[in-house]
């Protein structure tokens, strides 16, 4: 089950009360006995909740696991949904397509996107671009650039391709060969195969669940 930040702040400051209540029976709340209570309560009680966020969260960001998917996820469909209980959207698993045609395994898609990660890394694409909620904010966010419908409704047909793979590769290796908004991404010079890996790694970012982030994301309309 999932709990909000609030559930937690109101779970926390409730036991605190209650136990330091218990500990205190005697004593005013204007004693000092009462407020070094409520300090060593309050204390105990947040480093409780700090190790127990470190264990859960660990278990849901490791690849596989929770929130992230496994390596091997770009093997296929990867899609977004409105969950009306979360009133978020929520990346959604289609059928296997491979990757390029290829299926690929889980060591051999880790070994791409990781590649990926670095190409990315070494061109510095955080100085325009923000990706998970780090970097700069003068170019689009990559959290979810491998879903944005612009691939689809006017790169795929400009291009002559089939599939997304194909059209957000080609276009990273010459970016100015082709229309682009008032802010022109530059020739940054990528292979085919940096290019490729680079798709990888976008595409498995698009498939972890990141909370709904980042907000109003136009691939779908909430169903309300």
């Amino acid at each position: 089950m999932d709990y909000s930040w609030i559930q937690i702040a109101v779970a926390a400051v409730f036991i605190s009360a209650v136990v330091t209540l218990v500990l205190s029976r005697g004593y005013g709340w204007l004693s000092p006995t009462f407020w070094r209570n409520a300090a060593v309560v309050s204390s105990v009680v947040m480093t409780g909740i700090l190790l127990w966020l470190t264990f859960d969260t660990q278990g849901k960001i490791r690849p596989g696991a929770g929130r992230v998917p496994a390596w091997d996820v770009i093997n296929y469909e990867i899609g977004l949904k409105w969950d009306p209980e979360k009133r978020r959207q929520v990346p959604v698993v289609g059928e296997k397509t491979g990757f390029f045609g290829q299926e690929l395994s889980n060591e051999a898609a880790y070994k791409l996107i990781n590649r990926g990660k670095m190409t990315l890394q070494g061109r510095n694409c955080m100085e325009c671009h923000t990706i998970l909620g780090n970097g700069a904010y003068y170019a689009p966010d990559l959290t979810r650039a491998y879903q944005d419908p612009w691939w689809a409704e006017r790169l795929m047909p400009m291009l002559g391709v089939k599939t997304r793979e194909e059209a957000i590769a080609k276009w990273l290796q010459n970016p100015p060969a082709y229309p682009q908004g008032k802010r022109r991404m530059p020739n940054l010079h990528i292979s085919e195969e940096e290019a490729r890996a680079l798709v990888a790694f976008l595409k498995w970012m698009s498939a972890i669940d990141t909370n709904g982030f980042p907000p109003r994301f136009g691939v779908v309309k909430a169903e309300q």
